[in-house]
């Protein structure tokens, strides 16, 4: 059931999960528009409704067998798991340690397994191609990418088909350029790891 722009922008308002201020983004980026998708997918229907459209997507997209879908944590371990399940596959994470993404609890790639690298967001790509650098480490093989929604507007260059539930253009800006009526608006890092001070 493909989804239109305004649809999947109607579930994350809906979950009170597109807010508008000034948020610090992980990347350091500044933007005035920041989406929350721990809140669109903490209700498992919505979840599904969501993940159905993307596997929809990406099984339009002509990859072939998918053997393991991956994702990085944090933000991508919920999204992963349902495409996952809704693909009849297992679902695995990378997780942070030492600044590197690395394969904890037990998690192994199978040499040669296609793999579908799954994220929630993408803003610059960044953790996207860490992730896919992991696989590749670990001997697997990303055949293509998906997300919720890529907010650099399709800008973001992952390495590999990147398919998404729908894009946005957010304007994000560093630190020191912001426009000043946006520098005066209070910043907040609504994302996982905290606002730093």
């Amino acid at each position: 059931m493909a989804l239109t722009h305004e649809q999947v922008l109607d579930e994350f308002r809906a979950a009170g999960a597109l807010l508008e201020g000034h948020f610090i983004l992980s990347s350091g980026l500044h933007s005035p528009r920041y989406l929350q998708c721990a809140r669109v997918l903490m209700d498992p229907a919505r979840a599904a409704r969501l993940c159905a459209a993307l596997v929809e997507k990406v099984r339009g997209g002509g990859h072939g067998k998918i053997d393991l879908v991956v994702s990085p944590a944090m933000g991508g371990v919920v999204v992963g798991y349902e495409v996952a399940r809704q693909l009849g596959v297992p679902s695995i994470f990378f997780e942070r340690v030492d600044g590197k993404l690395a394969l904890r609890r037990g998690f192994t790639i199978e040499k040669g397994a296609r793999v579908l690298m799954v994220e929630d967001i993408v803003t610059t790509g960044l953790s996207s191609r860490e992730c896919i650098e992991g696989i590749a480490e670990e001997g697997g093989v990303t055949v293509a990418a998906a997300c919720l929604i890529n907010r650099s507007g399709g800008k973001a260059d992952v390495g590999v088909p990147l398919h998404a539930l729908t894009s946005l253009d957010v304007p994000t800006y560093a630190a020191d350029a912001l426009p000043a009526e946006f520098a005066a608006v209070p910043a907040t890092k609504p994302g996982s790891r905290g606002l730093k001070k």
